[in-house]
């Protein structure tokens, strides 16, 4: 049966020195600076991110404004605004804690209707908007996935977390290539079980089969310059997703990629006037989970034993009953 590495306070205690070492690297690496971001949003401002399209943001109204406000599913847009109104400069950005509530996630061992993720976002010169300066930013964020787990290691030996040297990068038409017969999911395991940490690139626009490989915006990644950071997680056997990240839209993917969605309404929000005005900075950026990051570091079977949320009675008590305590 399985049994936690780390009891309750010691896992509070390693949450902390996780979350504390890997921030302060990944600041120092990126070269990026903290900043406070909002937890709810007007609607018509674009701001919010409606993820695949079909999640519902949770509302409710300010009383002396007499307006409702959405809390964010992401800050993927906000930020990108942001950079341009607190005056970032090519080459340094911002990164904040998001804490978001997913009401229509459903609920599984990865899977919380919370999420806590580090948001960040960096302005880039439109020569850089390309996949080797992708590449090149993905490296440098598993450069600090790998430090940290050394540090990690060195506090607790007894977890051994062990990660290949070198991520390896796999487009999703390549991955739909090598095992055609296999689905979405399958296809990451496979890959992931292979490699132990790859980056999937390439998200959005539809393989042969006439479907993308996973649903993204189309208004905030470039679909030609995006991807997940998936490493191999032993304890559930499977592809474990870390960040989702890419270079943003510009004038012309944006307008692409929201005709292939007919979502043409959305190029009328400021966000969308904005980015088609060249108002905003071109960006690169992404969000890290942070409960993720501390399940595979400490090597939890469930995300409910790094971080508090709710759970129905039932998942509670067959958790119990597999040796997994949930928050």
């Amino acid at each position: 049966m399985y049994q936690s590495k780390l009891g309750l306070l010691d896992t509070e205690i390693a949450i902390k020195y996780i979350k504390d070492n890997f921030e302060k690297e990944l600041a120092k690496k990126l070269k990026l600076t903290r900043v406070s971001a909002p937890l709810f949003v007007f609607p018509e401002t674009g701001l919010n991110d409606n993820l695949n399209g079909v999640e519902r943001a949770v509302k409710f109204d300010v009383l002396s404004l007499k307006k409702e406000v959405e809390i964010v599913q992401s800050l993927a847009k906000w930020k990108r605004m942001a950079l341009e109104k607190y005056g970032f400069t090519v080459g340094t950005g911002l990164y904040t804690d998001m804490n978001a509530i997913r009401r229509d996630e459903e609920l599984d061992p990865v899977h919380s209707c919370y999420v806590d993720q580090w948001d960040w976002e960096k302005i880039i010169d439109r020569k850089d908007r390309k996949f080797s300066y992708l590449k090149k930013t993905v490296k440098a964020i598993y450069s600090v996935i790998k430090k940290t787990a050394n540090l990690v290691n060195a506090k607790y030996p007894e977890l051994k977390n062990e990660l290949p040297k070198d991520i390896t990068f796999v487009s999703t038409k390549d991955l739909e290539t090598e095992y055609p017969t296999l689905s979405r999911k399958e296809r990451e395991n496979a890959i992931c079980k292979k490699y132990g940490a790859v980056f999937l690139y390439k998200i959005g626009w539809d393989l042969k089969d006439g479907a993308p490989h996973d649903g993204r915006a189309a208004d905030y990644d470039d679909w030609n310059l995006n991807g997940d950071i998936l490493l191999w997680n032993e304890v559930l056997g499977s592809a474990f997703e870390i960040s989702s990240m890419g270079i943003r839209v510009d004038e012309k993917s944006l307008v692409k990629q929201i005709k292939k969605r007919k979502e043409e309404f959305k190029l009328e929000n400021p966000y969308c006037r904005d980015v088609l005005s060249g108002k905003l900075p071109l960006t690169i950026g992404g969000g890290i989970g942070q409960s993720r990051l501390c399940m595979y570091f400490l090597k939890k079977a469930h995300i409910g034993e790094v971080q508090a949320s709710v759970w129905s009675e039932d998942a509670i008590r067959e958790n119990a009953a597999k040796g997994i305590h949930l928050l």
